[in-house]
């Protein structure tokens, strides 16, 4: 049976407990809405003596592919105003060797676990997302469909109907909720979210990091050993905002906002906006307990006005919420 890490009490007052998959038979209840972002906080095991992972409501791991990848040749990441530039190149030890090293890991932990996937083909994202099914503590998959730092990783989440497909092939494979994440590098994210919705996505992560690039003045050549990478920080967050209250306008499943959130003000404007949860990324780097820090403010918010869940706040900046 899976063993599912506890979670908060969703009676107690004020309450920030949340399902990202309510319309899914095994749900994804977390006792905060405040997830870690994949990329940023390791596998789990990398944290758990500086941060109190008991108070965050999950972690998504870093993006597990098929086979064992080393990454882009180095520089991997440079510093931008209120950003930073990264083209890490996910790697990771492999589907098998995630299995076998993580998962022992991930059982232990005193929160949940999602499990980033990126794969090549729809076979391919099928064989990977089963490995993780049915694996202790395992609540979810995020089916990464955006990472713009890997030949090809754009491909699955600009076009609706190859979104569509990839989504529907990992759900072959999984009995698990699946999480849909998207990239901003489209002209309207709006289509692609409603052909993931359709493919049978459980919820929605967005946004994934804007393609951007530093030059090296001095060598007069990209300064990422890749050329371009993936922008995030708060530099990006009034771009991912705008994304979550658009796409949050267009879906009736959970959407999951991030991008440059590092105080609880970020997360409650992708909140307002609608937003059902907060991924915290960037921020990580710079103050590893940022996510427990952004619960504890959410807390405090809502203690402070007298409201009784994190759900009182969700939407509230949208026309029908005004207008109600």
């Amino acid at each position: 049976m899976r063993a599912i890490a506890p979670t908060t009490d969703a009676s107690e007052t004020p309450s920030l407990a949340v399902n990202l998959a309510p319309g899914h038979p095994y749900g994804v209840r977390l006792r905060a809405p405040v997830l870690t972002a994949s990329g940023t906080f390791g596998f789990g095991d990398e944290y758990r003596d500086i941060v109190d992972l008991a108070a965050l409501g999950a972690i998504v791991t870093k993006t597990v592919t098929p086979e064992p990848r080393e990454g882009n040749r180095t520089p991997r990441t440079v510093e931008t105003p209120s950003g930073m530039l990264n083209s890490i190149g996910l790697p990771n030890p492999g589907g098998e060797g995630a299995v076998r090293e993580k998962a022992p890991i991930w059982a232990d932990l005193p929160c949940p676990v999602v499990v980033s996937i990126a794969a090549h083909d729809p076979e391919s994202w099928t064989t990977l997302a089963a490995r993780f099914d049915g694996l202790d503590n395992v609540v979810a998959i995020e089916a990464n469909l955006s990472c713009p730092n890997v030949a090809g990783g754009l491909d699955y989440s600009t076009d609706p109907t190859t979104a569509a497909a990839t989504l529907k092939a990992v759900r072959r494979g999984v009995s698990l909720p699946v999480i849909a994440k998207l990239s901003p590098n489209v002209t309207d994210l709006r289509p692609i979210a409603r052909a993931a919705e359709d493919a049978g996505a459980d919820a929605l992560s967005l946004i994934n990091t804007l393609l951007g690039m530093v030059i090296d003045t001095d060598a007069a050549l990209p300064f990422l050993g890749a050329g371009a990478g993936g922008l995030s920080g708060p530099a990006i967050r009034p771009l991912a905002v705008r994304c979550v209250y658009d796409v949050a306008g267009t879906v009736s499943i959970p959407v999951i906002g991030m991008g440059g959130v590092v105080t609880t003000d970020d997360a409650l404007q992708f909140l307002m906006a609608g937003a059902s949860a907060v991924q915290v990324g960037t921020a990580t780097f710079r103050e590893p307990r940022t996510a427990e820090r952004v619960v504890d403010g959410l807390r405090g918010y809502l203690e402070r006005r007298g409201l009784e869940s994190i759900g009182d706040v969700v939407g509230l900046a949208r026309p029908e919420c005004a207008s109600g």
